[in-house]
């Protein structure tokens, strides 16, 4: 499958949608579709549809976003430096799409590597475990467990 940032992507994008991917924009904590989320399956960029992170790897930061101890693809993920805020912090941006996901933090869960990856709702698709192979992501069903 390709992954590519498109016009026809960004105009099907919600306002909310197109703030937080294209002006590195954040959601408020604890309204983000996903934040509660516990079914299994895969969450893929909103605008290029990159594999990004595993329900597997998705834990309770108690932080308000959804958080991810690592990406289901590495190579789909930019850590880039950001200054903003008045704090250095390191942004978190898909590859293909180059959208604004979030960012990651050193304080996760140290049995599991100890990275947050503190993601915006609004960035992500969800792809239910029983409808990857359907949308193609079928490559991806062994990485990702049942319950």
């Amino acid at each position: 499958m390709k992954y590519t940032k498109s016009q026809e992507a960004i105009d099907r994008l919600t306002p909310d949608q197109r703030r937080i991917t294209q002006e590195a924009g954040t959601e408020r904590p604890f309204t983000g579709e996903y934040n509660d989320n516990k079914k299994v399956g895969i969450y893929v960029d909103v605008v290029s549809g990159e594999p990004l992170f595993a329900s597997t790897d998705k834990f309770d930061s108690r932080t308000g976003w959804p958080s991810f101890t690592k990406p289901i693809v590495p190579a789909h993920i930019n850590e880039v430096r950001d200054n903003t805020h008045g704090a250095v912090r390191t942004e978190v941006r898909s590859v293909h799409g180059d959208s604004h996901l979030g960012h990651v933090f050193p304080d996760g869960p140290s049995d599991r590597g100890g990275l947050r990856y503190c993601i915006n709702s609004a960035a992500l698709r969800f792809i239910p475990r029983d409808e990857m192979d359907a949308a193609g992501y079928g490559d991806y069903l062994e990485q990702i467990k049942e319950g």
